[in-house]
């Protein structure tokens, strides 16, 4: 008997001090890098410790799910526009009547979301399918939700079906929570701009994209950014803040915004201007 209770003293004398919580509006641009930074996981409900400086868009920061930044940012968006103010995942009221889909969503936020929404998660290359450049038409108008994180810049030009098909997938005032990296330049940099029929291959000193053109001219490319490694998913331009808007607004989207705000309690804070996440309203 004595042994277990000697343990737990022991435990409790080489734990860190608990980190009081610090509140909603709190403004990261007052705390320094290394402030730790008390937050709990909005996807697996861990709590966590961690310096304001390891707070990163794509560094896993949860300690229970491995989320990162950017991973915790789309569900919190999701559901606060979905149910009006912030939640752990897991704590919402089972809503399957709000009818969703991902865009090869990431399971850390797949996951939960499934267990409370009527959300499915779709793929490119796997079912099931959904290939936001090509979508079937009966899928016009049905959902209440869309999410897709760091999707569009893989669509093969031109990427402004992809934004005119998220549009027709929702119903009048469905939301749109979107990521893509993106720059503040003027516009959006197309790697491939008269990519038409082409094929990615390994050869000698690395990847090498061969394309022909609509008018039939070949066209050879070197130096590809792929995310998630080579010979994975190629990077097909670089969009800008500026064009972005302009595609939502081309694509009939009755509202915009970039979701710059942080939310420590969820460990969610953005240190840059740029590829922060964005919501539209169809």
């Amino acid at each position: 008997m004595l042994l277990p209770r000697l343990r737990r003293l022991l435990a409790r004398r080489t734990q860190p001090p608990a980190v009081p919580p610090l509140p909603p509006d709190a403004d990261p641009a007052q705390l320094a890098p290394d402030a730790i930074v008390p937050f709990r996981c909005n996807l697996c409900g861990t709590r966590n410790a961690v310096a304001l400086g390891l707070l990163d868009r794509e560094r896993p920061s949860c300690t229970g799910c491995g989320s990162n930044v950017r991973f915790r940012a789309m569900a919190h968006l999701l559901v606060r526009e979905l149910f009006g103010a912030p939640a752990i995942v897991d704590e919402l009221p089972v809503r399957k009547d709000l009818v969703g889909v991902g865009l090869s969503d990431d399971a850390s936020y797949a996951r939960p979301l499934a267990g409370r929404l009527g959300y499915v998660n779709t793929w490119f290359h796997t079912e099931p399918r959904l290939d936001i450049a090509n979508i079937a038409p009966e899928m016009t108008g049905r959902y209440d939700f869309l999410l897709a994180s760091d999707v569009f810049e893989h669509v093969v030009p031109p990427v402004a079906r992809a934004f005119a098909n998220a549009r027709r997938l929702l119903k009048p005032g469905g939301v749109f929570v979107f990521s893509v990296p993106f720059s503040l330049a003027d516009d959006t940099v197309e790697h491939f701009p008269e990519l038409h029929d082409f094929r990615l291959a390994e050869e000698p000193g690395g990847w090498r994209l061969h394309n022909r053109t609509a008018d039939g001219r070949a066209q050879q490319f070197d130096r590809l950014i792929f995310h998630g490694g080579p010979g994975s998913t190629l990077e097909m331009r670089l969009f800008s803040r500026a064009a972005l808007e302009r595609e939502f607004a081309a694509a009939g989207f009755a509202s915009l915004r970039v979701a710059a705000e942080p939310y420590l309690p969820f460990g969610i804070v953005w240190p840059e201007p740029w590829s922060l996440p964005m919501v539209a309203r169809a």
